[in-house]
């Protein structure tokens, strides 16, 4: 029997939906992530900036539907397509035969996991500066012993974009039993989310003060919002939001 999460999805999907000047987000299907005989439903979602230059800027690509080409199309010429962390690749691949001329951007570990199904050339995403989107999009590398998440910062809009460092899985999305019982054990139920908790045990001593370093680098840019991949996103009050979900990293 086919399995139907639809209803753990924002509609609508697969199109451009407005956020701010210059940015949408896409949400797309849901993909089911967790160990054998215990996936949990996650919806995904894409965010699209338009630089100055009228260049396109794809953050954690969803699928590439005819239609939601045609609108990409019209906004601007896909120049940069960005894999954030080790998890969110799948679809590259779709946007890369598509629109060739791109530069593709990795963050550490895309390769290894994906086991050969990113087999076309691309370029590291590793470090703080040296894109071409430096000077309206702030690039941050946190780093964990599991996985390295590359957050940024789409300072126009005072826009924070996230993948898995934050999500926020709403009850009504998520059906009722034990799948709402492991988001709230989780820490990424409302009202803000947070990081799960089994991310939080890969960073160790010396990467929690790294992730410290770089929440308190976010709180410093004043985000007027956040946008993160899986679950309800905020639309406002970003920093108080972001210090919220991070109290317990914080706190003295």
């Amino acid at each position: 029997m086919c399995r139907d999460d639809s209803f753990a999805t924002y509609q609508p999907l697969n199109t451009l939906k407005p956020v701010a000047d210059n940015l949408w987000i896409v949400d797309g299907p849901v993909i089911r992530f967790g160990v054998p005989g215990l996936k949990f439903p996650f919806p995904t979602r894409m965010t699209v900036v338009r630089c100055a230059s009228g260049d396109l800027f794809i953050h954690s690509p969803t699928p590439l539907t005819p239609a939601l080409r045609a609108e990409i199309d019209r906004e601007g010429r896909v120049r940069d397509i960005i894999g954030p962390n080790r998890i969110h690749y799948w679809w590259i691949p779709d946007w890369q035969a598509d629109f060739p001329d791109a530069a593709i951007y990795l963050a550490p570990g895309i390769r290894a996991q994906a086991k050969g199904r990113i087999d076309f050339e691309s370029r590291p995403l590793d470090r703080s500066t040296g894109y071409p989107w430096d000077d309206e999009i702030a690039t941050l590398p946190v780093v964990g012993s599991y996985m390295t998440e590359v957050v940024f910062f789409h300072r126009p809009s005072r826009t924070l974009i996230l993948t898995d460092l934050m999500e926020n899985f709403e009850p009504a999305k998520i059906g009722a039993g034990l799948a709402r019982y492991l988001s709230w054990i989780g820490g990424v139920g409302p009202p803000h989310g947070g990081l799960p908790r089994d991310l939080r045990l890969t960073f160790t001593w010396r990467h929690r003060r790294e992730l410290r370093a770089a929440v308190e680098t976010m709180l410093g840019w004043h985000p007027e919002r956040i946008v993160i991949a899986h679950g309800a996103w905020h639309e406002a009050d970003g920093t108080e939001i972001l210090r919220e979900a991070f109290r317990w990293l914080l706190r003295p």
